[in-house]
């Protein structure tokens, strides 16, 4: 119906006195509103050059790429939040320094070797050169809804 409605403007806007009564001579013949018929008009005339202004290619395209970069910015965030918890968890730097060792019982050994796992699994999809839908698997506790898409 749109491009329909964009032909019967372009193609009989000389017999009204303007733009506009095309536009609202259409959409009384077609049924959409005005507004919305003149908004497909403005489109078209951009898509073909006549108008300056975004194409419809090229809205589509900025929203695909608005899209991943959010998309990267949140698989980034649960790297960076998987590696900022590795290292909290982690006494490595201090395993010889008798001061700072702790003493680990069983439910604290599970937790720093949950968070390593984690930890893991992100470093090897950033490997693999998965994309962000790929990645997403930690979401608020670090991974335990979507690990299983690491693990495959």
């Amino acid at each position: 119906m749109r491009g329909r409605a964009v032909r019967m403007v372009l193609d009989h806007g000389h017999e009204h006195g303007s733009q506009w009564e095309a536009i609202c001579s259409v959409a009384e013949k077609l049924g959409p509103k005005a507004e919305t018929v003149r908004l497909w008009v403005r489109q078209a005339e951009r898509d073909s050059g006549r108008r300056p202004g975004a194409t419809t290619e090229e809205l589509a395209e900025l929203k695909r790429l608005k899209r991943e970069n959010a998309e990267l910015r949140r698989a980034n965030d649960i790297l960076k939040a998987a590696a900022s918890s590795f290292e909290r968890s982690s006494t490595a730097s201090r395993r010889d320094d008798p001061l700072h060792r702790r003493a680990q019982g069983p439910a604290q050994r599970d937790a720093a070797l949950g968070d390593r796992a984690d930890l893991q699994r992100a470093e090897r999809a950033v490997t693999l050169g998965w994309d962000a839908h790929q990645i997403r698997v930690i979401d608020v506790d670090l991974g335990r809804s979507g690990a299983k898409q690491l693990r495959e």
